[in-house]
């Protein structure tokens, strides 16, 4: 069975200091495989490393970045990469992994679990057609068609091909990252904040992985691994360099569901100016602030329309972690209410698993007010109008969630 720790510790307590660390300590004959979200972390773990060399999957002799991969991999390379390039490992990669007993170093949770875009009639043509056959166990979808299917279903072929591809309820497909990949390695640590709110920990209890939680300290110039002790993360001192935005301005986001992803979606273009408005009075009123100064961040649709004149340039993904490039931002707004993407929430809960989804959105905000200057132990201004993600943020800062 892998060995799955997760070093589950507060922004800015050092676990990728620890890690390079680790790294740098190592046995030779250890190797390592370490996978973070951005290429700027890449490049940090490649200079700060030593005694021994990374490397990084590249265009290889007219080959692809995933081919060289494989051919790093058999030649016992330290290796590091990004998630988006990991997530496509195939067989021929799980193999490799399996023969040459790597350590895996994970950056912050990958997404383990995505919808897949088909029509529910689609899916029973499939199914008259006896291209697909589902498994009333697992719910996996087995491919029973054409092997070489280069249709309009193609991209369904090669997810059910690979064993990755789930229905649910007859009606919705789910992409799964294939647990054999992590099952490979002897030996994974992962770095995150906030792991039992998160998906992969789900989908880890889905597949049958076991895992130990530790923290991680500085200790005089060392940084060390301990017990994990949730409160040794100092939420309140955290808490206080926040200023919350409290006022009028909140009156868009009342009710359990305002600002939720499938409000955003059905708000009129009244509703999307005042957001709009409110946003744009909290950082030019309120905080007084520049685009140079700020950040905000919603559902992706609706962007354009609720992004202050003058702040285009501030937005940034509402689900960003791992990077340090905000760190000197300090009046952020978060005009978005967070639920689990019902499909992928179907997806566990009809394999047994609990799902919370009020864990799962304050450990979203979390990481996104982290993005800020607070991660330097500095005051902050934000504007969170959803009253629900408010309450959530203080209820984690009284370690009530």
């Amino acid at each position: 069975m892998t060995e799955i720790t997760v070093i589950d510790s507060v922004m800015g307590s050092g676990k990728t200091e620890w890690a390079i660390r680790n790294m740098s300590d190592a046995s030779p004959l250890e190797n390592f495989i370490y996978i973070t979200p951005f290429l700027s972390e890449v490049e940090r773990v490649k200079k700060s490393v030593t005694g021994r060399q990374f490397v990084e999957p590249t265009i290889y002799n007219g080959t692809s970045k995933m081919e060289d991969l494989k051919r790093l991999i058999a030649s016992n390379r330290d290796i590091v990469s990004t998630h988006a390039l990991f997530a496509r490992a195939d067989e021929e990669v799980i193999e490799l992994l399996e023969q040459s007993g790597y350590t895996l170093i994970l950056d912050e949770v990958m997404d383990v679990v995505d919808s897949v875009p088909i029509k529910n009639a689609d899916i029973k043509r499939l199914q008259s057609n006896g291209d697909i056959e589902i498994d009333e166990v697992s719910k996996r979808v087995n491919w029973t068609g054409d092997p070489d299917d280069n249709s309009r279903y193609r991209d369904i072929r090669e997810l059910a091909q690979a064993g990755n591809l789930y229905i649910f309820r007859g009606s919705f497909m789910v992409w799964a990252f294939p647990p054999s990949v992590f099952r490979a390695f002897p030996k994974t640590i992962i770095l995150t904040y906030l792991f039992k709110c998160q998906m992969q920990r789900y989908y880890f209890d889905m597949f049958g992985f076991n895992y130990k939680y530790k923290g991680v300290g500085k200790v005089g110039d060392d940084y060390l691994l301990y017990e994990y002790d949730v409160k040794k993360e100092r939420r309140q001192e955290l808490y206080a360099l926040i200023d919350v935005y409290e006022g009028k301005l909140n009156d868009v986001g009342v009710g359990k569901y305002a600002l939720s992803q499938a409000k955003l979606k059905k708000y009129d273009m009244d509703m999307l100016g005042r957001i709009n408005k409110n946003a744009a009075n909290f950082f030019r009123h309120y905080a007084s602030a520049k685009k140079a100064d700020a950040y905000l961040s919603t559902l992706k649709e609706v962007e354009s329309l609720l992004t202050p004149k003058g702040f285009k340039t501030s937005v940034i993904a509402h689900n960003v972690r791992a990077t340090n490039e905000y760190a000197d931002r300090w009046a952020v707004a978060y005009l978005i209410n967070r639920f689990m993407n019902k499909d992928k929430m179907s997806f566990f809960q009809e394999s047994g698993i609990s799902v919370n989804e009020d864990l799962y959105a304050i450990s979203e905000l979390v990481q996104w007010l982290w993005r800020s200057r607070i991660r330097n132990g500095e005051p902050i201004k934000a504007y969170i109008p959803s009253e629900r993600m408010r309450g959530l943020l203080e209820q984690w800062a009284n370690y009530e969630i």
